[in-house]
């Protein structure tokens, strides 16, 4: 089958059905995320993500009207939240497994940021949907970690550091490619969670 008929052939299947397959779904946001780490979202469109995953124009218009429409739809089927589960017992131990899996994929989710930026600013939907993937979900588990060690009483509910934690922590990994020029890694988080965070909530060490 020729790519012409393949996409007529996609066209007519999408159009007898309320739905991609999640496969397919995933395909195309994958490649659409992809493209705006490495070339921006101004460079992505609509027509190069068809291009690329072998489809027609008129099945992601069908499903998604807008660019940023569809953007968001990818931004928010990307969430895959990592603190969600960490739970060591202690506040000390939390944060510094927050801080291994946050650096984990800080260089993939800064460049999907960076590449957002104006965009984001302009456009409300792309806005929400980012926070709602990447930055929510880390907010919400970190704030869970916190309360868990007001209740096991290791920390004092109006500690005045402690409503800081989160954007301490993720802030760190957005501002240290402006500041160095490099990704703020896992060792880097860790050491950063050992140096200024557990000191600053008066935290005993992790040995």
């Amino acid at each position: 089958m020729t790519p012409q008929a393949a996409d007529e052939s996609e066209t007519v299947v999408a159009g007898r059905r309320s739905k991609l397959t999640p496969e397919r779904e995933r395909e195309f946001f994958d490649a659409a995320l992809d493209q705006i780490r490495e070339c921006g979202y101004d460079a992505l469109s609509m027509e190069g993500i068809a291009a690329s995953t072998k489809c027609s124009k008129s099945t992601l218009y069908r499903q998604w009207k807008t660019k940023p429409q569809f953007v968001a739809a990818a931004l928010r089927a990307n969430h895959r939240p990592r603190l969600a589960d960490i739970d060591t017992g202690s506040l000390a131990g939390d944060l510094r497994a927050a801080a291994r899996a946050a650096g984990e994929r800080s260089d993939d989710d800064t460049k999907l940021v960076q590449a957002l930026g104006h965009a984001v600013m302009q456009d409300p939907e792309l806005q929400c949907a980012l926070r709602d993937a990447l930055i929510e979900p880390e907010r919400a588990a970190l704030r869970e970690m916190l309360q868990r060690a007001v209740d096991r009483g290791e920390i004092a509910a109006d500690h005045p550091a402690l409503e800081f934690v989160p954007a301490q922590l993720l802030g760190m990994i957005r501002v240290r490619p402006v500041l160095e020029g490099r990704y703020a890694d896992a060792d880097y988080l860790v050491r950063y969670v050992d140096a200024a965070l557990i000191p600053a909530l008066g935290l005993p060490e992790v040995t």
